[in-house]
């Protein structure tokens, strides 16, 4: 097994080996190397996804609902976002948001109230008991992602974090 550091033996084959082996075999006119990434960053997300809901199911949250609250943790005081804020720092729907907002809600551990200056407008505020289930969240799923990149020296992880950075700014629009 390689120590930290090291690069992996190209004797190291893993199941995105296999599946463009088998490509190259069955279709060797086509050039099937992007999926030793794509293929890679999927079932990195799979295996991922997997293992931070566990922490999230561990406080009686979805990811969705952990998103929010962490969203609104994270704005600072006093801890209280417009829907269309939310909808925006998540990347949902606005029914997605009314959704989880009022699962939170029915839970005590957000509230909800008429913008001032907007009466259709509504503001969403952690309440306490949100606030101490967030903080005590937020401090379990960090300590499970520093344990989840732990295979990765400080250096692999920020050449990663500049290489997944890259990417994302250079995929073709759609």
């Amino acid at each position: 097994m390689p120590q930290d550091g090291d690069s992996l033996a190209p004797t190291e084959a893993d199941a995105v080996d296999l599946i463009i082996d088998q490509w190259h075999r069955e279709r060797p006119e086509l050039d099937p190397s992007p999926m030793h990434v794509i293929g890679r960053i999927t079932r990195l997300h799979w295996a991922l996804d997997e293992r931070l809901s566990r922490v999230f199911e561990s406080f009686d949250l979805g990811r969705g609902e952990f998103d929010v609250l962490g969203t609104l943790r994270r704005s600072g005081p006093p801890y209280e976002l417009t829907a269309g804020d939310l909808r925006g720092s998540t990347m949902v729907t606005s029914g997605a948001v009314t959704k989880r907002v009022d699962r939170l809600e029915r839970a005590g551990l957000v509230s909800r109230r008429a913008a001032e200056d907007d009466g259709r407008g509504r503001l969403i505020r952690l309440t306490e008991r949100g606030r101490e289930l967030i903080d005590a969240a937020v401090e379990q799923h960090v300590k499970n992602e520093t344990r989840l990149v732990a295979g990765l020296t400080a250096e692999e992880q920020d050449a990663l974090t500049h290489l997944l950075r890259k990417l994302n700014r250079t995929l073709p629009s759609e």
